[in-house]
């Protein structure tokens, strides 16, 4: 998990959503939902809109533990934060190899944040409520701040659980090595799991282990891929599908296999 750079954010750059692909250019049928019994969500800027920007008061608490916990100025702070999670995948991971950071404390106070601008979404809700068989939370970041903010939005209950970065032994995606656990620890057969991810590199490793992948855009600029999406021509090869608005697709895959069903006589 990182928080937000905004030196990665021209001031001139193009509208995200305008240039960034929708469905796969290339030839050959996508991927279908007709064997997923496995519905895998990250958390951050999937469930929730980027819109919310809850990242920019974990960016700040995350630079305020770092300077505290290695006396150093929080400029020098946010340059190792954002070093740390373009090199290790995690700012934390970065934290843990470099510096041996306890990681519940720093879990702790970075997600201590305010969620009012998180809405309930109860059509969200019922898109995730109809969809079969079992539906988990994965994320890089902590179970209690998945567990609060996805009570927020009102679908804590639709969940069967929550896989997060301390049930994964704190090796973060977009590691295979952290998917790997998390199919095993959730009893996960992946050619029957689809992903749900707003970070397009947090979707090569479930790709290559079978699963259906869903790419979730978010506008937020806190990696240098959200740039590079915007040039994108087609979708990469590991991403089966890619939507804008995840409510409006899972309502779709839910009435297509309605309506692929057989009919029931009698």
């Amino acid at each position: 998990m990182s928080g937000a750079d905004d030196t990665l954010s021209p001031p001139d750059a193009p509208d995200a959503a305008a240039s960034t692909p929708r469905a796969r250019t290339t030839q050959g049928p996508l991927r279908d939902f007709s064997r997923t019994t496995a519905w895998i969500f990250d958390l951050d800027n999937t469930l929730y809109p980027a819109g919310c920007n809850l990242f920019a008061e974990v960016d700040r608490r995350m630079g305020a533990y770092i300077a505290k916990y290695l006396g150093v100025p929080f400029a020098q702070a946010r340059h190792l934060q954002k070093s740390y999670y373009r090199q290790f995948g995690t700012t934390l991971s970065g934290l843990m190899q470099v510096h041996k950071l306890d990681p519940q404390p720093f879990l702790d106070y970075v997600h201590d944040i305010d969620l009012s601008a998180v809405p309930k979404a109860p059509k969200l809700a019922a898109a995730i409520s109809a969809l079969p068989r079992r539906k988990l939370i994965y994320t890089n970041g902590s179970r209690r701040h998945a567990e609060r903010v996805a009570d927020k939005l009102g679908v804590l209950h639709l969940f069967e659980d929550i896989c997060d970065i301390a049930a994964c032994g704190y090796v973060p995606k977009p590691e295979v090595d952290a998917f790997t656990r998390m199919v095993q620890r959730h009893d996960v057969a992946p050619r029957q799991a689809a992903m749900f991810e707003d970070m397009p590199h947090n979707l090569e490793a479930p790709h290559a282990l079978g699963m259906t992948t869903v790419l979730v855009h978010s506008d937020y600029p806190d990696h240098p891929v959200q740039l590079q999406m915007r040039n994108w021509k087609e979708l990469p090869a590991h991403i089966h599908h890619a939507t804008d608005d995840l409510t409006d697709f899972l309502d779709t895959v839910c009435r297509q296999a309605r309506e692929a069903a057989p009919a029931v006589s009698g």
